[in-house]
């Protein structure tokens, strides 16, 4: 670890989530490649939301062709956080070479923060031609958890415009009520973004 790294670690690991916020703001501002690693790994470790926001932003200022392989091997870490984390950096990123490491396993995992982290994602980094086949990997996830959750699905086959309506059609005709309901009322977003979920979930009871 070179000085430069000890003292952003230090700063970073520094009780009071302002002065940790500062630090990485500056680390943004003046971006140095040896600072790279010290802020991957503290995205997996930051229990502050400003901070691990600010984190991304951090690293979103170096090369991608630096940042995404080093978020690429973060996906397999042990901890969902850092897991969650280097999914989110790569959907600010926007790289194309994330969409083949968005796994079934991340899409369905049961942490739900990880989960919506990887539906947002993968919404973000999908080829135009494998739109659809994303929408029907998400489509199992239709139903899931609460209200939250299911908005932040909505907003993902939101993202995929045209190609979901199909396989929220088919979805609509299964087997799972809550799931049929949320296809109903995606569909209904999907046809007005503007609506709103609440709205839409009312339409959709309605129907």
């Amino acid at each position: 670890m070179t000085s430069l790294d000890h003292a952003l670690d230090r700063a970073l690991s520094a009780p009071d989530p302002s002065a940790r916020l500062q630090a990485a703001l500056t680390a943004g501002t003046r971006p140095h490649p040896d600072d790279l690693r010290v802020l991957i790994r503290r995205c997996g470790e930051e229990p502050d939301f400003f901070v691990r926001d600010m984190l991304t932003w951090a690293i979103t200022r170096h090369p991608r062709d630096e940042t995404v392989p080093l978020l690429l091997a973060e996906l397999h870490s042990p901890t969902a956080q850092a897991r969650a984390q280097a999914l989110h950096t790569l959907s600010k990123i926007g790289d194309a070479r994330a969409w083949p490491a968005i796994t079934d396993a991340m899409l369905r995992d049961p942490d739900d923060e990880l989960a919506r982290t990887a539906w947002r994602t993968a919404a973000a980094v999908v080829p135009e031609v494998e739109q659809a086949q994303l929408a029907r990997r998400l489509a199992t996830q239709l139903g899931r958890g609460d209200r939250e959750m299911q908005r932040s699905l909505g907003r993902a086959f939101v993202d995929l415009g045209d190609a979901a309506d199909p396989v929220l059609a088919d979805a609509q005709r299964g087997e799972d009520p809550e799931a049929r309901l949320h296809a109903a009322v995606i569909r209904l977003l999907l046809r007005d973004p503007e609506l709103g979920f609440e709205a839409a979930v009312h339409d959709a009871a309605e129907e």
